[in-house]
């Protein structure tokens, strides 16, 4: 009978990238609560605090410079239960209509993207803005919501038709729901948690564009999938292709044969080449022909 550890690990190996992503941010917020309460118990609360901040996204420059891995590991932080709860219930609804018309890839792009714009925006604010310069060197971020807005924004603008039953009020068009994020985020800059609202117009802002520029048919966040391709290639032992001929020989002396074998194997080094840099979908239709007949 299969353990719940095995449950759990079947479940992230099998899901989409939307549960993957929950699993994650989940695990980061049990492991992480776990430590803090650690260190709090053994009489080291000021120890707790430091170790969260230095998970957290820092306005000031001088501080992201000794820590500049804030940009990305705050969109997976989160400490209260109540911030990763509603954050990845609306992650979980949004991410699964996002996937019936986008892929996977788009959707994590997407999400690390619009974090990194929510982050960019956040630092951006508080070193130009007079009216938060002078919280600047305290202002921290942390949670995932300016990548869930992004998420949000982008499938709603790219299919606002699409229509979903909210209870009490009945079917509302997405496009709605995210003018209504937006609207909500501008009137509550001037709140406590001015930085968290900002961070979520820098995300909403990359998803907009996103689902604008692939309407015009161009993926603003391939690079970051292609980039991704290229590490995961680099890890993987690309076989040595063996090139082989069948009567295709005849009337060839062997400086011909030989010739005509270098080139074959020439042109199979710059496809699997191309399929390290690029991914195999990058390939033409002629190249897919090539590698599959040679490999014969």
């Amino acid at each position: 009978m299969p353990t719940i550890t095995d449950e759990i690990k079947a479940s992230f190996r099998n899901g989409t990238a939307v549960v993957k992503l929950i699993y994650i941010n989940l695990a980061v917020f049990i492991v992480v609560k776990l430590f803090y309460v650690f260190l709090v118990l053994f009489g080291a609360p000021d120890l707790a605090d430091s170790f969260l901040s230095y998970l957290m996204l820092p306005a000031s420059l001088e501080k992201l410079l000794h820590r500049p891995w804030g940009v990305i590991s705050y969109m997976f932080l989160h400490f209260d239960f109540l911030h990763i709860l509603f954050n990845l219930i609306w992650f979980f609804w949004f991410g699964r209509i996002f996937l019936r018309y986008l892929n996977e890839k788009q959707l994590i792009a997407t999400y690390l993207l619009g974090g990194i714009f929510g982050a960019a925006l956040f630092i951006l604010s508080y070193n130009v803005l007079p009216g938060l310069i002078v919280h600047m060197p305290m202002a921290e971020a942390l949670g995932a919501s300016a990548s869930v807005t992004a998420i949000i924004i982008a499938i709603s603008f790219y299919a606002p038709n699409y229509t979903v039953n909210l209870i009490f009020i009945g079917p509302v068009k997405i496009k709605y729901i995210a003018i209504f994020f937006i609207i909500t985020d501008l009137l509550q800059i001037a709140s406590e948690n001015a930085g968290g609202h900002i961070a979520h117009l820098g995300g909403a802002i990359y998803g907009y564009l996103f689902a604008m520029r692939l309407k015009q048919g161009k993926d603003v966040g391939k690079f970051l999938n292609n980039f991704f391709d290229f590490i995961v290639n680099l890890f993987k032992r690309q076989p040595k292709m063996k090139v082989s001929y069948r009567n295709n020989t005849k009337g060839m002396d062997d400086m011909e044969y030989n010739k005509t074998k270098a080139e074959a194997q020439k042109e199979i080094d710059r496809i699997l080449d191309k399929i390290a840099k690029s991914g195999y979908d990058s390939l033409t239709k002629k190249e897919k022909e090539t590698l599959f007949k040679m490999s014969k």
